[in-house]
């Protein structure tokens, strides 16, 4: 077993992940023989099988789940090592992996990549766009750094750092406009469009109507923002916006904005990364910048809607 390679975990970490020799390969940008190849040289070493081959997928025996945890903690190890290398430096450089969740990326990272950028001028920014919950994964198991979203995560492992907090809006049929604004018991009764299951903004948008988020809402949910404001526009129902959305998605269908009165439906925006993290120092002063540049972008915005 001397002769297992990093290389050979980490194509055993993607074939596991994607269940498929194709897609692994694609992701690991090898072909699927040369990954396959790596696989059952891996499981030479180690004497036994690690994953079930199926026609059209592939699923890890009982060893390889076992396997799987172990693998994962040393690529964790590894890239920590780089990690501790980019912390020890004067200035933040390097690779910084950063998850944001889809109903906060499209409006907040054009800006804040920029002054990212302007202030750390060495740092190569990749972004991951993901649910809340696939990105807490991925930062466990160290697939990236940090993590904007919204909170609490209520992770033990994790570091959690307020960013600002955000109001919701009420979306209509610009017909509507002169109407009295509903609040969430209002809300109830009205055909109110939602993300799909899974995502937080969802979960957010019924706590405020106080209606349980297990509740069945056949045919009222949909995949983006984008797609709940034209459905609005289309004359199907109202949604809810968070504020940063506005300027982008409002326009795009003949819809009115509204505020609510108190209490507000509203988020709280956040960091995270992992308690381990070598670059928790480094963390802080990037939250420290991406404070700002939210600051600034959603004072311009509040003043033009």
């Amino acid at each position: 077993m001397a002769n297992i390679t990093l290389k050979q975990l980490r194509y055993f970490e993607a074939l596991a992940q994607h269940g498929h020799f194709g897609r692994a390969a694609d992701v690991c940008a090898i072909s699927q023989p040369a990954l396959s190849m790596q696989i059952k040289e891996l499981e030479h070493e180690l004497g036994t099988i690690l994953f079930e081959r199926a026609h059209r997928q592939v699923r890890l025996t009982a060893f390889g789940e076992e396997f799987s945890d172990r693998a994962r903690d040393i690529l964790r190890s590894v890239d920590e090592l780089s990690d501790m290398a980019r912390a020890s430096g004067d200035k933040l450089a390097g690779r910084l992996r950063i998850g944001v969740i889809p109903t906060i990326a499209p409006y907040l990272l054009p800006t804040i990549i920029a002054d990212l950028t302007r202030v750390h001028a060495d740092i190569d920014i990749h972004i991951r766009e993901t649910l809340t919950p696939r990105l807490i994964e991925e930062l466990a198991q160290g697939k990236i750094d940090t993590a904007i979203l919204a909170l609490p995560v209520n992770e033990p492992s994790l570091s959690e750092v307020d960013l600002f907090d955000e109001d919701f809006v009420l979306v209509r049929h610009a017909e509507d406009a002169g109407q009295p604004v509903p609040d969430g018991t209002a809300l109830q009764r009205m055909r109110l469009l939602l993300l799909e299951e899974g995502h937080c903004f969802r979960d957010q948008a019924l706590s405020f109507c106080n209606v349980p988020t297990a509740t069945p809402r056949e045919g009222l949910d949909g995949s983006s923002l984008s797609t709940l404001v034209q459905m609005v526009g289309a004359g199907i129902g109202v949604t809810l916006l968070p504020e940063m959305a506005v300027a982008v998605e409002a326009r795009s269908a003949p819809v009115s904005v509204a505020r609510f009165g108190a209490p507000k439906p509203s988020r709280r925006v956040g960091m995270v990364w992992r308690k381990t993290s070598p670059l928790a120092a480094q963390l802080e002063e990037i939250a420290e910048v991406v404070r700002a540049s939210a600051a600034e972008l959603r004072g311009t915005r509040a003043r033009e809607m």
